[in-house]
């Protein structure tokens, strides 16, 4: 009896695993069956920029074989790959192809597959994989094409209004963006990088070498790794942004020997400022100097630091006679100064690993922007923030552990958080600006203030209730268990910009110019500064709200003297 039931449940054994392996094959022929009915009906139209972009979410999850709900619900999809997963679930529109089609579509699909693998695992530096046909210049673009030409890293050519844009740049965008700024050429590279200049950079290639589309203009030429699409730049049209105008800087007295120490100058009758702007622009000066009818270009330097002004009526004299006089009218030209936006990674990794931590709202990405110009090297950040990145922070999509950054952005507190870093930037703001910064950004962005309604709603006290206990527990907490601090204070960083600078500077163990640091202070502002007019709101701190910030307040003010006997600025503190 025995044997007779043992034959039974072995054959039981043998046919649930020949079941498993016909239903096994059975769900992945029916798989490759949808993708290759998927792809017929997908309407005509331009092929995605990478291979990425080009498979549905249900062929990327196969080619690594992750194929269940998490594939599916994975965080920001583009709409390309959701169209794939859409179109996996309606009913096929053709019939289904045989067997030769099947075959050369296992065959892309293990091609694609390929490609994925490389473009995340692969060399970043190396080429693209070839697709069907390669870009060309932007014929819709109102710029004349110029050619490919080589980036130079530091010394490249093309390095004013640097910005970038991994979605949606394309060749119009960047020639908006240079021509606002007075910049002749716009520079595509990348496919999502715009640089701007006056100057053609030295080196011209052959088109091969410029073979990434515009990530947000499919059969557009965008440069490639390295290599630079140039196109000069033609006038705004009418409807668009306006080009930016010169900004008054005021009258100073002019430096000894100034018409020597002036690197260009242009004397003509009738010099008016736009005249002079525009000269000084195409130079690619910062600052526009007006004597009379002699119009100098330059840069702040410090034997002229434009930190001493006199009244303006010295300079409101008739052009005769000023031109005999010792005073000059300075003017910001739109482009930007350029001695100080080359920016790399480190060339070797940090042995020293720095946080730059503030509480949210303290100013860590302004911070950011003076580090990244005063050393010439990225900052990283423990998150990632597109919005940052496409704004040239170009730190933000590296690991934040990698160690090529000169600091990495950080709002966390806890022990193991902190005690990752070997020392630390401390930013501390007033928690009232700070907390009025951060409720702006969480509702409105980086650059937009919220909004009335969000002011009067429940969101105000309770984020007041949370966020004031976290700014008191973050410097708590990095004064405890920091290893090596520098505390910086958001208001003095504002009031003594170059000071301060300097010894955030030699903090990281950076030696810095003192040319670099005035370029630092010209273009202090950076691209978050919030702009407009700011909402004409009540007081958004009720008495309650107050008491409870001000408690906290004394609490930072007595750990901060304790630690390096130097409270918070007085500002701060309740009196």
């Amino acid at each position: 009896m025995a044997r007779p039931f043992f034959r039974l449940q072995t054959l039981l054994r043998r046919t649930q695993v020949l079941l498993f392996l016909l239903t096994a094959a059975y769900l992945m022929t029916g798989s490759l069956l949808l993708l290759q009915r998927a792809r017929v009906a997908l309407p005509p139209g331009p092929r995605a920029p990478g291979p990425l972009q080009a498979l549905p979410v249900a062929a990327v999850a196969l080619g690594v074989g992750l194929l269940d709900s998490r594939a599916l619900q994975a965080p920001r999809v583009s709409p390309e790959l959701l169209l794939g997963v859409d179109m996996l679930r309606r009913p096929p529109a053709r019939p289904r192809p045989g067997p030769r089609g099947l075959r050369s579509r296992n065959s892309e699909l293990r091609q694609l597959r390929r490609r994925w693998f490389q473009h995340f695992m692969g060399d970043p530096q190396g080429p693209p994989a070839p697709g069907p046909e390669a870009p060309r210049p932007a014929a819709s673009s109102r710029g004349t094409y110029v050619g490919c030409f080589s980036d130079g890293g530091r010394d490249r050519t093309l390095k004013g209004a640097v910005f970038f844009d991994l979605r949606k740049m394309t060749v119009s965008h960047c020639q908006d963006a240079c021509a606002e700024r007075s910049y002749a050429y716009a520079g595509l590279e990348a496919g999502a990088e715009c640089y701007c200049g006056n100057r053609l950079p030295v080196t011209s290639v052959g088109p091969e070498a410029c073979n990434h589309e515009c990530k947000g203009e499919k059969g557009s030429v965008c440069g490639g790794v390295g290599w630079l699409s140039v196109y000069r730049v033609e006038e705004l049209p009418p409807g668009s942004r306006k080009r930016r105008t010169v900004t008054y800087r005021g009258c100073f007295r002019l430096p000894e020997n100034g018409t020597h120490t002036f690197p260009d100058s242009l004397a003509q009758a009738n010099m008016t400022v736009d005249a002079c702007s525009g000269f000084c622009s195409q130079k690619e000066f910062p600052l526009a100097i007006l004597r009379g009818w002699e119009c100098y270009c330059a840069y702040p330097t410090p034997q002229f630091n434009l930190r001493d002004a006199v009244d303006r009526a010295l300079c409101g004299q008739e052009p005769k006679a000023q031109r005999l006089a010792e005073y000059c009218a300075v003017y910001q030209t739109p482009v930007q100064d350029t001695r100080c936006t080359d920016r790399r990674f480190l060339p070797t990794k940090a042995k020293v690993f720095v946080a730059l931590s503030s509480f949210p709202g303290a100013g860590n990405t302004w911070a950011r922007h003076l580090i990244e110009h005063a050393t010439g090297f990225y900052t990283g950040s423990y998150y990632f923030d597109g919005t940052l990145y496409n704004k040239g922070f170009k730190g933000e999509k590296d690991h934040w552990r990698s160690r090529r950054t000169i600091c990495v952005k950080t709002h966390e507190s806890g022990r193991r958080e902190i005690e990752m870093f070997d020392s630390a930037i401390l930013l501390i703001r007033n928690p009232y600006r700070s907390l009025v910064a951060e409720f702006n950004r969480k509702c409105a962005g980086h650059l937009g203030y919220a909004a009335d309604r969000n002011w009067k709603s429940k969101e105000w006290p309770d984020f007041v209730r949370s966020y004031a206990a976290w700014w008191s527990s973050h410097v708590l907490d990095w004064l405890r268990f920091g290893k090596r601090l520098l505390v910086v204070h958001y208001e003095e960083l504002r009031h003594s910009l170059l000071p301060t600078l300097r010894e955030m500077v030699a903090f990281l163990n950076v030696s810095v110019s003192e040319e670099r640091l005035l370029c630092v202070e010209n273009n202090k502002e950076g691209s978050f500064r919030r702009r407009g007019r700011r909402p004409l709101d009540p007081e958004p701190f009720t008495p309650e709200m107050r008491a409870l910030i001000d408690g906290y307040i004394r609490t930072v003010d007595k750990a901060l003297r304790d630690h390096s006997g130097a409270g918070l600025p007085g500002e701060y503190v309740p009196r």
